[in-house]
């Protein structure tokens, strides 16, 4: 038999999730001369893209962009995608050890962190990361209902997706109409009551992890006024001397822009968004099992022994009136059947990519990229230089023969075996057909897409 990876014996990889770590594992290996491979990608979901396409805000089209050059990759004949095929339920560890040479997990990290806090099951009290997948009409999370007709609502936490519900609670349904929002949030968001919102961070400016751009488009907003408590924007004794040691100029960037809010005039406009920073809540307050307030601590900012800025808690204690909050301090992955899960971090058990056991072994053949292997860093692009890391082992093995077998079965056999466990299979031609009808309804509301927001109605639409 030839080589493994010869024409005549292609390199077959299983890609376990559909975001951007599965697809810039997809293009690395394309891209890879002399090396004939065939690639098949797996989600629990009939569309693929992941984060791209359910995290993304409807309002950044331009960061979903990236799909186009997925979707290249996608159209090379020797790339398979079985979409509405879920891992551990459709198909197994055992299964992919019989009909793949290696097997790369980007599961991604799909679950907030809690905040550890009392009343946090308060009704209420939620999930950012549900809010998002929510109004970008992911299938698990349609049916979720939010309180918008609280006053005022708390978004704890100072990244990106934490950026990104402020935006979205703080734009008009006009600015939002356009977007590819799902109908049922737009309708929600319609009828919202919400005036005030409180972005909290634990730390101070020069620790929040949002992006310049993300912190500059809340003081454009057209009906929402910005503004920064102005003790709370200035930087304390350790935060200057982090921003002197740090590279980074986009520290500087963020730090320009609170300073800013910090100093303007706040307009009469229908809704005000305050950023407060050093701050952390303690406790939820409820009232009848309702969320009716949040109690913070003043936080002040010390250098550690690692040189890293961290917050401490003070005596100080106020209590904010709040009817709605989104925690938003971090993600992690979930566990895979059969793959070693460090619980703490949230990530699969791996050395620079390759599968681990918790004492540090190697399991021969199995990988991981993107979120579910280092954690929740970074913003898409960096899935492409984490996907290369892993796919540089992934043919280093391969050169070893360190796979998982020298012989499998091919791809005929294994799209009949699939069938017979998920009838209901999506393959890459389907979604396209899916995508269509889409853009196409879209295009009649000058919109960029209308999104199927349930698996049943895309499953209906490509039956007919």
């Amino acid at each position: 038999m030839a080589e493994v990876g010869a024409e005549a014996n292609p390199l077959r990889v299983a890609i376990i999730g559909s975001g951007p770590a599965g697809f810039y594992t997809v293009s690395n290996l394309f891209k890879q001369k002399g090396l004939s491979v065939e690639l098949d990608m797996y989600d629990r979901l009939p569309s693929p893209f992941g984060l791209v396409r359910a995290g993304v805000a409807p309002d950044h089209q331009k960061d979903k962009s990236v799909i186009r050059s997925y979707g290249k990759s996608a159209e090379n004949p020797n790339f398979h995608f079985f979409g509405n095929v879920e891992y551990g339920t459709h198909i197994t560890l055992e299964d992919l050890r019989e009909h793949y040479h290696q097997v790369i997990f980007t599961t991604g990290a799909p679950v907030d962190r809690n905040l550890r806090v009392p009343g946090e099951d308060l009704i209420g009290s939620h999930s950012a990361t549900e809010f998002v997948a929510w109004y970008n009409g992911h299938p698990d999370f349609a049916d979720l209902t939010f309180d918008l007709s609280q006053e005022s609502v708390a978004i704890v936490g100072m990244g990106n997706v934490a950026m990104d519900v402020a935006r979205i609670l703080s734009k008009t349904p006009e600015e939002l109409e356009k977007t590819d929002i799902a109908d049922y949030a737009l309708d929600a968001l319609r009828e919202s009551k919400i005036k005030n919102l409180y972005l909290l961070g634990r730390r101070g400016p020069a620790q929040a992890a949002f992006t310049p751009a993300e912190i500059r488009e809340l003081g454009e907003l057209n009906a929402t006024e910005v503004t920064v408590r102005e003790d709370e924007a200035r930087l304390d004794s350790a935060s200057i001397k982090y921003t002197e040691n740090n590279p980074d100029k986009n520290v500087q960037k963020n730090i320009d822009y609170i300073t800013q809010y910090a100093g303007r005039e706040i307009k009469d406009k229908k809704k005000l968004l305050t950023i407060r920073f050093l701050v952390s809540p303690i406790e939820l307050i409820g009232q009848g099992g309702k969320l009716h307030s949040v109690k913070l601590v003043k936080n002040e900012a010390y250098i550690s022994d690692d040189g890293s800025v961290r917050a401490r808690p003070t005596e100080r204690i106020e209590e904010l009136p709040v009817g709605l909050l989104f925690r938003s301090v971090g993600y992690r992955g979930l566990p895979l059947p059969g793959i070693p899960f460090h619980e703490d971090w949230g990530t699969i058990d791996n050395l620079q990519g390759r599968v681990c056991s918790h004492f540090g072994d190697v399991l021969q053949g199995l990988y991981t990229a993107g979120w579910i292997k280092r954690g929740p860093t970074g913003v898409i692009g960096t899935n492409k230089t984490c996907a290369q890391e892993t796919v540089g082992c992934m043919l280093e093995d391969l050169r070893a023969g360190q796979l998982l077998s020298s012989k499998v079965s091919g791809r005929d056999d294994l799209i009949e075996f699939i069938r017979s466990r998920q009838p209901r299979m999506v393959t890459y031609e389907d979604w396209k057909k899916i995508d269509y009808a889409e853009v196409s309804k879209g295009a009649a509301e000058n919109r960029p897409r209308v999104k199927f927001t349930s698996v049943d109605e895309m499953l209906s639409f490509l039956k007919g």
